[in-house]
């Protein structure tokens, strides 16, 4: 039924994600690049330097995902809450669940239409719906397909220097780690920004980015590097 159909997903989630990716790279795609040329150490910058105007999209994005979670005034809740609600927090705020990425789903989509079974119920009670997929959050998942998405520029655009291509996964592994630590303050679960998968916090996208910069990294010399491992069965799919 209409009344009660759950409106966000993991689907809706991905595809809402994978468009707004298609879309900047339809409007600022560089399809030859080795016409640009650079000198001295603007050449070892140019897989951003290519691409300013998504950067600049993505810095709008984070602005304002960043306004929302700190700024928007959520009734009857504190600001920068994100906690579970229910009996978290001494149960000072039970129907606060998810802050304020869970009432602008409530107030965009209707709590008819969100996720009525999530993780924090049982745990702290909860009697609000929230959604892990939700609007909010989702803008973070762009981010995080975003740095994706670096990572196969990097391979083009340097892709006749093997050694350039594993040391920018480094570094860029070690610049959202430092991130990562910074936001949590070196904790589970406190800090300026909690890793948080149900909000995909900030400091959840960095954290998971920065490993998986590791593991392709890894990846990338043991199959293309190397040639220790074909890939399979990764490289069907």
């Amino acid at each position: 039924s209409w009344s009660w159909a759950r409106i966000p997903g993991v689907l809706q989630r991905l595809g809402i994600t994978y468009c707004i990716l298609a879309l900047m790279q339809t409007c600022f795609s560089i399809k030859d690049f080795d016409q640009y040329q650079f000198e001295n150490w603007w050449a070892s910058v140019r897989d951003l330097i290519l691409y300013w105007p998504e950067w600049i999209i993505m810095v709008i994005l984070e602005a304002l995902w960043l306004c929302l979670t700190f700024l928007l005034p959520v009734p009857g809740c504190p600001k920068r809450y994100l906690g579970p609600g229910g009996i978290g927090d001494d149960g000072k705020y039970p129907n606060c669940t998810g802050g304020a990425a869970g009432y602008i789903d409530k107030l965009l989509l209707g709590e008819g239409h969100m996720y009525q079974h999530p993780t924090c119920k049982e745990i702290y009670k909860t009697t609000q719906p929230f959604d892990p997929e939700g609007i909010l959050g989702t803008i973070n998942s762009v981010l995080m397909a975003f740095l994706d998405f670096q990572a196969g520029k990097i391979i083009l655009i340097y892709r006749q220097e093997p050694l350039s291509i594993l040391k920018r996964f480094l570094i860029w592994a070690i610049l959202l780690g430092v991130i990562s630590a910074i936001l949590t303050k070196c904790t589970q679960n406190e800090g300026f920004i909690p890793i948080n998968k149900n909000l995909w916090s900030l400091s959840f996208v960095t954290t998971l980015s920065c490993f998986s910069f590791v593991l392709l990294g890894i990846m990338f010399y043991v199959i293309d590097v190397k040639n220790w491992w074909g890939g399979q069965p990764f490289i069907f799919p």
